[in-house]
């Protein structure tokens, strides 16, 4: 175990820049670094990345190993694996932290095996245990009506953590750190798969997964015309609509705002449950939310253990007046 020292943060790229999972990565490495008392690497892996390595340092990496290959220019799971299985041992990091993306679900535990490891994925909460110093790893469990931590005793731990979990450090241009260019060393013929065409997903207004703000639906709206006051209310506070999987079965909005087990992810800042129960499998996606508000005619409804605030009502009666209340606020 001596042999392994320091954190390393595998940077996802979006749109030619540190998508901000890893900037949220770069800012849970550096506290983990420090209570370790070791570095913080990052590494960067595409065609085209080299450039972004200055800004993984200002958002905390003390070294940046950069992997640019034209065959890397999009996610295959080959050449993926094989080269960060390359780059982990040559670092030998005893942490090393990956997204909870559909990248980093399928990148953590094929790495892990391929490094005789064990990944845990879908982290909430990561910290440093004081006395063995390893990786405290939290995450939901039973469908997000409960936490687990979890200790990996052999090197390197393996962990993806979920958007929006962690808060990234403020960006520091003036940060100093070294930038390590890694060959990849692919051989085009070992990679098995290839991408055949890419559909880019059209949104209107704010991503469900970037909004800070998140008001979601749930089966007792009832309609399409119910959530058209959803949208209201979203667009009041500069956020986005989401919903639960029965108004997605039904028709009333489309399957990609769906939130929960089957569906997306979310972490906003404030969560405006609407007329939804709470049921176990709509809270595991929806469970890292800052604040949950929930509307609710049924005192009883489970999603009102999970919430900070309630208001037990029928939300038809509701939902306009608070509408109301927010659109004086924000006018000032």
């Amino acid at each position: 175990m001596a042999d392994y020292k320091g954190v390393l943060v595998f940077c996802e790229t979006a749109d030619s820049k540190l998508a901000s999972i890893a900037t949220e990565l770069l800012g849970a490495g550096i506290k983990l670094a420090k209570e370790l008392g070791e570095g913080l690497s990052a590494v960067l892996v595409g065609s085209g990345v080299s450039g972004l390595a200055p800004e993984a340092i200002a958002f905390g990496a003390e070294k940046v190993y950069v992997i640019d290959d034209p065959l890397l220019k999009d996610y295959q799971t080959d050449s993926y694996v094989a080269v960060m299985d390359k780059v982990v041992k040559q670092v030998m990091p005893q942490i090393v932290l990956l997204g909870q993306t559909s990248i980093g679900r399928d990148l953590a535990p094929r790495l892990a095996f391929r490094l005789g490891t064990a990944a845990t994925l879908d982290c909430v909460a990561l910290a440093i245990d004081a006395a063995s110093k390893r990786l405290l790893q939290t995450k939901p469990v039973y469908g997000g009506n409960a936490q687990a931590t979890y200790i990996c005793e052999s090197n390197p731990q393996v962990a993806t953590a979920r958007a929006k979990a962690m808060s990234p450090l403020e960006r520091d241009a003036s940060r100093k750190g070294e930038v390590v260019t890694v060959p990849a060393g692919l051989d085009a013929s070992a990679i098995r798969t290839r991408l055949v065409e890419r559909k880019v997903e059209a949104v209107a207004g704010i991503k469900l997964e970037d909004a800070r703000v998140i008001v979601c639906g749930g089966r007792g709206i009832g309609g399409i015309d119910g959530f058209k006051q959803l949208e209201e209310l979203a667009r009041a506070l500069k956020g986005a609509v989401g919903a639960t999987r029965p108004p997605c079965d039904n028709g009333w909005v489309p399957d990609s705002v769906q939130i929960g087990l089957t569906g997306k992810i979310v972490s906003p800042d404030v969560y405006i449950a609407v007329a939804l129960s709470g049921s176990s499998q709509h809270l595991s996606g929806c469970s890292g939310s800052r604040t949950i508000v929930a509307i609710n005619k049924d005192a009883e409804a489970n999603i009102f253990k999970v919430a900070q605030y309630g208001v037990v009502g029928d939300w038809k009666k509701v939902l306009p007046a608070f509408t109301a209340k927010v659109k004086q606020l924000v006018s000032g």
